[in-house]
């Protein structure tokens, strides 16, 4: 699906990379199908940009949650669709710059959200369901993190303990400045989530390490990592819809 990502690429104006080896190079060979994990996507004064806009958002815009907080751009999602806004410029930018990869099969991407993670801060396990096309591309700034990936709880096996441990699959190390993209199987059937933890030992079930450039047995300590998750929400609503009006 990003077979072209060379040509596309090296026809950018402001290039992600110096030199792209060819996309058969960032396919995540030990996992799933339509793994694809780019290093350095953006370079580090991409990298200072987005975060001196993220920062520059009205205190409005941020919403506090548990463990993180996030800001949501593009619209507002809902069951039913999503009353769609315009994205920002310097958002707006990198959607079709992701979009032209053709990651959503010719569709450019209208939703971002923003996720601030501190030092130990994560996510519990969860999919992101049917609202958005089944692809998410994720660009990460300030610090590395390692994603983990389970099966979904079983309504088969209720005889057996179905803990977190016995679905792990396995994990991607998601460093800053790096490209992910998920999608069909790993979008639709899997359940990702981050450990809120300070400090990360790489382990052999790390399906990326020579693509991140790590080793097993690395130990890497967090900062505060900002996501930015671009995706494709194909149904729009309109505003009387969403309120219920005809």
């Amino acid at each position: 699906m990003i077979a072209n990502l060379l040509n596309i690429l090296a026809n950018m104006e402001e290039p992600a990379c110096e030199t792209f080896k060819g996309m058969e190079h960032y396919v995540v060979k030990d996992a799933p199908p339509s793994v694809y994990y780019v290093p350095d996507y953006i370079t580090e004064a991409d990298e200072a940009y987005l975060l001196q806009q993220v920062h520059k958002a009205p205190k409005t815009k941020w919403t506090q949650l548990k463990d993180r907080r996030l800001q949501n751009w593009g619209g507002l999602p809902h069951p039913k669709g999503m009353l769609a806004e315009k994205l920002p410029e310097w958002l707006q930018k990198y959607a079709e710059k992701i979009s032209a990869l053709n990651v959503f099969s010719g569709k450019t991407a209208n939703h971002v959200l923003v996720n601030e993670y501190n030092p130990g801060q994560g996510i519990m396990p969860h999919e992101d369901g049917p609202l958005y096309y089944p692809t998410i591309s994720t660009i990460s700034l300030g610090s590395h993190t390692v994603l983990d990936f389970y099966r979904p709880i079983s309504s088969s096996q209720t005889d057996v303990a179905q803990t977190e441990e016995s679905r792990y699959l396995l994990s991607l190390l998601v460093r800053p400045r790096s490209l992910l993209v998920l999608q069909n199987e790993m979008y639709q059937n899997v359940l990702h989530g981050i450990q809120g933890v300070v400090q990360d030992t790489l382990t052999d079930r790390v399906a990326n390490l020579s693509l991140a450039s790590a080793s097993a047995g690395d130990s890497l300590t967090r900062g505060t990592r900002v996501s930015l998750t671009i995706r494709h929400v194909p149904k729009m609503l309109k505003a009387a819809l969403l309120l219920g009006r005809k």
